[in-house]
């Protein structure tokens, strides 16, 4: 298959849809140099893209229907940090082949997420090289009323959504080649795109968890001037963390990235709207901490002894 012939398979496996949403802005769409694109009145546009390497990002063996998923959900996940309603998508592919196969089982994944968060693929590029996945997020928020990571204050609550550790836990045992049937919690994160709009207007900062809870925490904190103590007894485990020790299970909830929940702190006043969201967005909250002063994060264990993990999170270019 050739680039042009890549191109037109990938516009007809995500052709515009005609009375989605996301559609009814696209003026021009795959196939110009550019797409054209309608601004509803009165909203700002918020974006956001990600690279996704072989080898990096998700490992070697990843079926293609699931790196479709992930390259869109981890963008839609920053969108969803923002509190923004996810519109348009932008896709770049780099591939060592043009395998008809691949693409199809790749465009399964990722239209089938696309679809339920009702965004349209408007544009991209392909190339030949090693598999990398580069995608752009774009969607539309009322002014000035993005989330954003600074904004937190000595007092309030932090709390994390859904559960922490699984994605890394899965990683680690699939680098071991142990089996391991939870392969989902790696390949199919979940964008918590309701949750980040029903956070507008009541959250005081928020961030989505890509690289562990403690480095994610730590750009709030940072951003917000202000420091963190984490109850870790508090924090919500993976069920695939229940074999392990107290010690290994912490360093997986506070470092193991690729989880994609939010994180978000809540003024006190508003705690009783956590189980009103709980119950109509059917997902899990936990109050992890508070925000303090200073400009330290304290991990402190169920026995208040403080806990300092090996590896506070992912950073790329980290020296061995």
């Amino acid at each position: 298959m050739k680039e042009f012939q890549l191109i037109r398979k990938i516009q007809q496996e995500t052709s515009v849809r005609e009375g989605k949403d996301s559609d009814a802005g696209v003026r021009l769409g795959i196939g110009d140099d550019a797409a054209v694109l309608d601004l509803p009145p009165g909203l700002h546009l918020v974006a956001s893209t990600d690279t996704l390497n072989v080898g990096v990002h998700f490992p070697t063996d990843t079926a293609p229907v699931d790196i479709g998923h992930k390259c869109l959900a981890v963008n839609l996940s920053d969108l969803a940090s923002m509190g923004a309603v996810p519109r348009w998508v932008l896709l770049s592919l780099s591939l060592p082949t043009a395998d008809s196969q691949w693409l199809q089982s790749f465009t399964t994944g990722f239209n089938s997420l696309a679809n339920r968060c009702n965004v349209s693929l408007v544009g991209g590029d392909t190339t030949s090289g090693p598999l990398s996945v580069n995608l752009t997020a774009l969607g539309v928020i009322e002014p000035g009323m993005q989330l954003m990571r600074s904004g937190a204050e000595p007092g309030d609550l932090i709390i994390v959504s859904g559960r922490l550790g699984g994605a890394a836990r899965v990683l680690q045992m699939i680098l071991a080649g142990e089996e391991t049937s939870q392969r989902h919690l790696l390949d199919r994160p979940i964008p918590r795109i309701k949750l980040g709009q029903a956070l507008v207007g009541f959250a005081s900062a928020c961030i989505d968890i890509s690289d562990g809870l403690l480095a994610d925490l730590g750009h709030l904190v940072e951003a917000s001037g202000c420091g963190a103590h984490i109850d870790i007894g508090e924090l919500p485990a993976a069920e695939i963390l229940d074999d392990l020790e107290d010690l290994s299970s912490w360093q997986f909830q506070l470092t193991g990235g690729d989880d994609y929940e939010l994180l978000f702190t809540l003024p006190c006043r508003h705690e009783a709207m956590l189980g009103k969201w709980r119950a109509e967005l059917n997902i899990e909250l936990a109050i992890i901490g508070r925000i303090t002063g200073g400009n330290t994060v304290v991990c402190l264990s169920p026995d208040e002894e403080e806990f300092h993990p090996e590896i506070p999170g992912f950073e790329h270019f980290r020296s061995n």
